[in-house]
């Protein structure tokens, strides 16, 4: 098997924030390890993508390095650039003016002079691009077939996100990439039914890493927590962003405390500026409802598999998912989890089989899920079996390492594959 050159480009990478970044450094990390593939990242200088618009956010130094096999070289943004869209793209989107949907993906980024001559200039044998709506994802499209390379694109789509998704200009992109990548086959219908050719697009799902949470020591963390004993500690572990449904995750509990006065939340990942927010919310509680939450902001990614064990049942009640690499952590860590019935959602958790499912910003209904399985923990530890069993047995890196790859030689062949497709 040849070993293959691989250009990603990204909006971020770590220690960047977000499941793109994450998905990014391990499937090329893993393709290094594996397949012995040379993997280069272009990517920016930035945390997360608020700082593409918003000179308030630290970012990392441009430049090159090298980190587990992976070479990768952060551009810089050119935030002001897009701050000065802001008002232009907006006017343009109320009105629907010509040339709108340019103007929002321009003003969201990021925007990185010299991105399209890099590309060009990089001997890879497939640029792979990650994610819409943003920007280099066209200039990926551009750049890679303007020196003659195949490229492909794992999406990331959340179609329920109408003002960032619902543009032509993304599934014109799709219809002109070599292979489209849907993390879910809601996904994979979503950009079918929108004029993706079947035969390019391929339906793979997200990985974990099992080993860290297979010895991760949930007493301890416990402790660490201020946990006394055996209390029921119900967590959201995650980006603290708007549309994760961590606001909703509050709503609910006051209702679980009703039933259950003992029981905990933990609210712990990276701090986007929605967290402001949630902190506001919580401060508005009676002093007995505030000393029941634990904030763990931008805790270190050492600890991440310890939280997981130390919860009872992760709630995450997001609506805006293309896969959601949160389930598999926790049932990597044995445990169920609650979202929500929409989207690509229920492709991967199997409602009443390794977790449950509630309506979208339905705090009574969120309630009621979380209070029944802190009722009965038999339940709770089978439903969090259950999704163990299939992540140990479908969803490691390294299978889903292989799929990715398959498909990334498929395109560099011009072959066709049996993976799965619309």
């Amino acid at each position: 098997m040849n070993p293959i050159r691989l250009l990603h480009v990204t909006q971020g990478y770590f220690p960047g924030i977000g499941g793109t970044e994450r998905l990014i450094q391990r499937l090329s990390e893993e393709l290094v390890s594996q397949f012995g593939d040379s993997v280069t990242v272009y990517t920016s200088n930035c945390y997360s993508v608020e700082g593409f618009s918003d000179t308030r956010f630290p970012r990392m130094p441009a430049g090159k390095e090298s980190l587990n096999g992976v070479d990768i070289r952060r551009f810089e943004v050119k935030t002001r650039l897009s701050r000065a869209l802001f008002w232009p793209q907006r006017i343009a989107y109320r009105l629907r003016l010509p040339y709108h949907e340019w103007l929002r993906t321009a003003f969201h980024g990021p925007i990185i002079p010299g991105l399209a001559n890099a590309i060009r200039a990089h001997p890879a044998d497939v640029v792979a691009a990650s994610s819409f709506p943003l920007l280099h994802m066209f200039t990926s499209l551009g750049a890679s077939h303007a020196s003659g390379r195949p490229c492909v694109f794992y999406g990331g789509l959340h179609p329920e996100d109408q003002w960032g998704f619902d543009r032509s200009i993304i599934h014109a992109a799709i219809q002109a990439a070599d292979r489209y990548v849907a993390y879910s086959p809601y996904e994979a219908r979503f950009v079918c039914e929108r004029g993706a050719s079947t035969d390019r697009v391929r339906v793979l799902p997200l990985g974990v890493d099992i080993a860290p949470f297979e010895t991760a020591n949930r007493d301890r963390m416990r402790h660490e927590l201020g946990l006394s004993g055996d209390e029921p500690l119900i967590g959201f572990i995650g980006q603290v962003g708007g549309h994760k449904g961590v606001h909703t995750l509050l709503e609910a509990m006051p209702l679980v405390w009703k039933e259950f006065p003992e029981s905990r939340v933990l609210i712990a990942g990276a701090r986007a500026r929605f967290a402001e927010t949630i902190d506001r919310q919580i401060s508005a509680w009676p002093k007995q409802f505030q000393s029941k939450v634990i904030r763990r902001y931008d805790f270190d990614e050492r600890a991440k598999a310890a939280l997981f064990a130390a919860i009872d049942v992760l709630a995450y009640p997001s609506g805006y998912e293309s896969f959601g690499l949160a389930f598999l952590e926790a049932w990597a860590a044995g445990r169920p989890v609650v979202s929500c019935r929409r989207g690509a959602i229920p492709d991967v958790v199997r409602a009443g089989v390794d977790g449950l499912l509630v309506p979208f910003q339905d705090a009574v209904r969120l309630a009621a899920a979380l209070a029944a399985l802190v009722r009965n923990p038999a339940w709770a530890r089978a439903l969090g079996a259950a999704g163990q069993r299939k992540v140990r047995s479908q969803l490691t890196w390294d299978r889903v390492a292989a799929r990715f790859r398959d498909t990334l030689t498929e395109v560099i062949g011009g072959t066709g594959s049996n993976a799965a497709r619309c």
